[in-house]
């Protein structure tokens, strides 16, 4: 068993190690841009609705609509959809520069939605008590509707990083590689079946960590909760 091990590790440990860390870069660095985005969209979505800090109906509308038209593309779609796009601000469409554009452009709404949804479940309670202080609404925004939204906002990060792995899956189609492209290639292209059990285990322990984790952060920042 050791020898069979070892002559797998020889002939495919490289390829293994290289498509991880391909896939954890395609995770973290466009879900951390999407991130900047994606709250300050959210905010000014939650802060621009009827009813909400600063009701601006029209320019609601028109972000509302924007962010469903991008949630509505399929990811392998939307890919291919922006090459031109992609081109012009990365200097190519393939790889992992490639691949960062439409990722950023898949997950941003995404988060915005989610975003918007945790400042909603704030009670109102809590936003009425800075309002009577006369605090304006950036100091609103920063003092009681993010602290308070926190632990739901950290456990959005978990599902937002998990659907961006499953995209990363799709990544093959530009040459970006990662773990998803050599599972397809290898398991149902090439049947090297302990090529695509091995890459599905760790795609599997990458979720279990990233679950593990956000799910500790999000138990720290819960104020309800006592650590």
């Amino acid at each position: 068993m050791p020898d069979v091990v070892n002559a797998f590790l020889a002939e495919y440990g490289e390829l293994l190690a290289e498509g991880t860390l391909s896939t954890i870069v395609m995770v973290l660095v466009p879900t951390a841009i999407s991130y900047v985005l994606g709250l300050a969209l959210g905010v000014v979505l939650y802060l621009t609705a009827p009813g909400s800090l600063r009701p601006m109906p029209v320019l609601s509308a028109v972000l509302g609509w924007v962010v469903n038209i991008l949630r509505s593309f399929p990811f392998i779609v939307l890919m291919v959809f922006i090459i031109p796009f992609t081109r012009l601000v990365m200097g190519t469409a393939s790889g992992l520069a490639g691949i960062i554009p439409p990722l950023v452009l898949a997950t941003t709404p995404f988060i915005a939605r989610m975003v918007e949804q945790s400042l909603a479940e704030v009670p109102r309670e809590s936003v009425e008590a800075v309002e009577a202080c006369g605090a304006s609404v950036p100091r609103i925004v920063f003092s009681a509707l993010l602290p308070e939204a926190l632990p739901s906002i950290v456990r959005g990060v978990a599902v937002v990083l998990i659907a961006v792995l499953g995209y990363t899956a799709m990544a093959g189609a530009i040459g970006a590689g990662g773990l998803g492209d050599i599972a397809v290639r290898y398991g149902y292209y090439r049947r090297v079946d302990e090529v695509m059990v091995v890459a599905v285990i760790v795609l599997v322990v990458i979720v279990q960590v990233i679950q593990s984790v956000c799910d500790l952060a999000a138990r720290r920042v819960d104020h309800r909760i006592q650590n």
